[in-house]
């Protein structure tokens, strides 16, 4: 088993280490830093895109003081606490960074709101090797997915250089949604890991259409505060799940779920209303 973890880590380098090698570097565009919205409101420069962060102070802060108060998400393991601890920190922590830098959009300032989001994906996919793979593998992740996160934001900072903060946020995109539907939980209620990752796809749009979506709302508001809202909602999903959900007694992928449900609905044929088997029947189990 130690054999095939060092493995894999060397696989992971290595792609790294090839991908750097025949893949250009990616500067930094300073039209990055031209957004849509400029408006100043009470002597706040760029008001709606600094105020917009706000929910991730909130929702970070129940988050950090619900994984301490009587252990009211009911971790089983030692390593999940650590773990989504980090998320909750990170997620507080991006209210932080992104007003500072959103007060006076530049490079320099942009570092610290990069780092706190690093901390949340890094965070979450130690998370996920704790619940579905092993939890030692996992706890032992979390110091080195956090440094790898750590360095991307330095790499970039001091050669210009985004591919490894592209990987760092790109890959548990992926990673994330795959793992959830075909990897077994621990838990139930895993549908809330899809609706977060559906939130952040919605931010990414939102972000990339920012200057479009403030002429279509007629200046009402642009595509980055809406961003960040949609950005908030990915933690208070995954908050909702740690809070309803319960140690499932048999372990069952989203996908085998998926897959029996609509092959009973071909069996049944004429029953089309048995067809609404996403997310109202996605639970694995009914809590108990």
């Amino acid at each position: 088993m130690k054999k095939r973890t060092v493995y894999a880590w060397g696989v992971a380098i290595l792609s790294f280490i090839v991908l750097m090698i025949v893949t250009p570097a990616i500067p930094q565009s300073e039209e990055y830093h031209d957004f849509a919205d400029k408006r100043e409101f009470l002597g706040i420069p760029n008001t709606l895109n600094v105020v917009s962060n706000f929910p991730f102070l909130v929702i970070g802060l129940v988050g950090l003081v619900l994984c301490y108060y009587k252990n009211y998400f009911k971790f089983s393991l030692q390593g999940e606490l650590y773990g989504w601890t980090c998320f909750f920190i990170g997620v507080a922590a991006v209210a932080v960074g992104s007003s500072y830098y959103h007060l006076k959009p530049n490079d320099a300032r942009l570092v610290w709101d990069r780092l706190p989001m690093t901390i949340a994906f890094t965070s979450i996919m130690a998370i996920f090797i704790i619940e579905r793979i092993d939890e030692q593998k996992g706890t032992i992740c979390i110091i080195p997915l956090l440094l790898a996160g750590i360095i991307s934001i330095l790499y970039w900072r001091f050669f210009d250089d985004l591919r490894p903060y592209a990987l760092i946020q790109f890959v548990p995109c992926i990673a994330i949604p795959l793992m959830a539907i075909l990897l077994p939980p621990m838990y139930t209620h895993s549908a809330y890991w899809l609706w977060a990752a559906g939130f952040y796809l919605l931010a990414k749009i939102e972000e990339a259409m920012d200057k479009v979506i403030y002429e279509w709302t007629h200046h009402i508001v642009s595509g980055h505060t809406l961003k960040h809202l949609c950005a908030a909602m990915v933690p208070v999903f995954l908050t909702l799940m740690l809070a309803k959900r319960s140690i499932t007694t048999e372990r069952i992928s989203l996908f085998t779920t998926w897959k029996v449900s609509w092959t009973k609905v071909k069996e049944n044929g004429s029953e089309v209303e048995s067809c609404t088997c996403t997310y109202t029947s996605v639970p694995i189990e009914e809590s108990h």
